[in-house]
């Protein structure tokens, strides 16, 4: 029975996204409900294998959104009709994004790209930005992927240095790191979903995320030389010790050398072709995105002369991979209804409106000091960024805000960068976790607390000088 449910689960959440393209193109009332019927159906399915723990938070969305529906009196049918389509783009991306890690399994990219740069990180601060910067790189790709990814690298450059000081010194950097990828690379969902639903300007909202997230990298390197200094251990010491005896044991050849170089070309690719794109059509992000992607790992097949790999790819992708997302499409899929129904009944206005009213209630505060909380809260209570953003994205959606968009998706997002790094609840230190065997306490609140509080400062000194000089 579960396994005929995934496998139906599987065939309804494939045909979910099949008919989002279609839809795009071709549209009509007739299509859009069958868009909806499929990933109610898939919805449903997922029940009949996910577990209650993982099924929890979407079962609590669902029935949020239906005591709105009923409580203002909007029509049931309708809202199923029109909020099992509101995540289609998004549940897209999703799906299609991991495909990207089918280029990296062919060649060792990731570990040629740090061999090849390990000559520049001889000393602790340098090897820490180095750390933040590659993980940055490869969260592009492989989004919270890139934690275990990286650590393993990492770990086994490290492999004679042991003890907290040092789990503290790479945690820190891979956890930072993620986070701060989540307000300006394209490929996270959540920073394109703020996007698209805020209506903002995806190079300003990157070219101001990316300032931030580099801000945000120069202040955890800071914070890095006074942790070093409260163990009272000399990193640059051991890095230098472990360069010394890669130095011996390996020797950096040409490709080693063409491979890093290879990965740098993907990148620009992958990258400016998203961006190319967007300049030339005019079409939604959330379209976008994922029709690169798709061109570009075949074009990379194709021009290996591995398109078998594609299928053999997509065969165990489909068989074992998209039934463990699950929980994550039903979170989404439950998401989407509820912001339709609150958008509908007009509880969303409300909600805006209290907000505003506890802002202007207390003396210097203003919308943009708050909204990072409401996302950091959330995250405590076990919902990730992704939902949180798509919920509260869509929400501002239909309400008018005395802000520029770009302003405002900074505002959300930096609320999802502290509640990665401070949530005990949230995937990555979770993931994290079970890589250097730390408690999920320890790896997030207790190592990153200090850093949050700094973060959030420095971020807000940021947005309230744009308020006050420029509205």
């Amino acid at each position: 029975m579960v396994q005929m449910s995934k496998r139906g689960y599987t065939l309804f959440i494939s045909l979910y996204v099949i008919m989002h393209f279609i839809v795009y193109f071709i549209g009509g009332d007739v299509l859009s409900t069958v868009l909806s019927l499929f990933g109610l159906a898939a919805f449903l399915l997922g029940y009949f294998f996910l577990p209650i723990k993982q099924a929890s938070i979407s079962l609590l969305l669902l029935v949020i959104a239906l005591m709105v529906h009923l409580s203002a009196g909007t029509s049931l049918v309708e809202g199923i009709i029109s909020g099992f389509s509101v995540m289609s783009g998004l549940i897209a991306i999703l799906l299609i994004v991991p495909t990207i890690s089918w280029v990296f399994a062919e060649k060792p990219y990731i570990e040629s790209v740090i061999n090849f740069a390990q000559n520049l990180l001889n000393t602790s601060r340098k090897f820490y930005f180095g750390m933040m910067i590659i993980t940055q790189i490869i969260s592009y790709f492989l989004l919270f992927g890139s934690i275990p990814m990286v650590y393993g690298m990492i770990n086994e450059f490290l492999n004679n240095q042991k003890g907290e000081v040092w789990e503290n010194y790479k945690g820190t950097a891979l956890l930072r790191a993620f986070s701060l990828t989540t307000m300006w690379v394209v490929s996270i969902p959540s920073f394109i979903f703020a996007v698209h639903a805020l209506n903002a300007s995806l190079a300003l909202s990157i070219l101001q995320g990316l300032v931030i997230s580099f801000a945000g990298i120069l202040l955890s390197v800071l914070f890095s030389y006074f942790q070093e200094r409260h163990y009272g251990v000399d990193l640059t010491a051991g890095i230098q010790e472990e360069l010394a005896r890669i130095k011996e044991e390996k020797k950096q050849d040409s490709e080693g050398n063409r491979d890093a170089l290879e990965f740098g070309f993907l990148f620009v690719t992958l990258f400016g072709s998203i961006f190319l794109l967007n300049a030339i059509w005019e079409a939604e992000l959330l379209l976008i995105i994922p029709i690169v992607i798709v061109a570009w790992v075949i074009l990379y097949f194709i021009v290996r002369r591995r398109t078998s790999a594609i299928t053999e790819n997509g065969k165990a992708y489909l068989a074992k991979s998209l039934p463990s997302k699950a929980q994550q499409f039903s979170i989404l899929l439950a998401a989407g209804f509820l912001i339709n129904a609150v958008n509908q009944s007009g509880y969303g206005k409300y909600i805006i409106d209290g907000l505003f009213y506890v802002t202007e209630a207390i003396p210097f505060l203003n919308f943009l000091w708050v909204l990072p909380f409401v996302v950091i809260l959330l995250g405590f209570i076990g919902l990730g960024p992704l939902t949180v953003i798509v919920l509260v994205s869509g929400i501002l959606q239909g309400v008018d805000l005395p802000y520029p968009p770009e302003i405002v998706v900074l505002g959300i997002t930096s609320g999802s960068v502290i509640s990665i790094m401070l949530s005990p609840l949230i995937l990555p230190s979770i993931i994290l976790s079970s890589v250097n065997r730390l408690s999920i306490i320890k790896n997030g609140l207790l190592f990153n607390y200090k850093y949050a509080i700094a973060f959030y400062v420095m971020v807000q000194i940021y947005l309230q000088l744009f308020v006050f000089f420029f509205l």
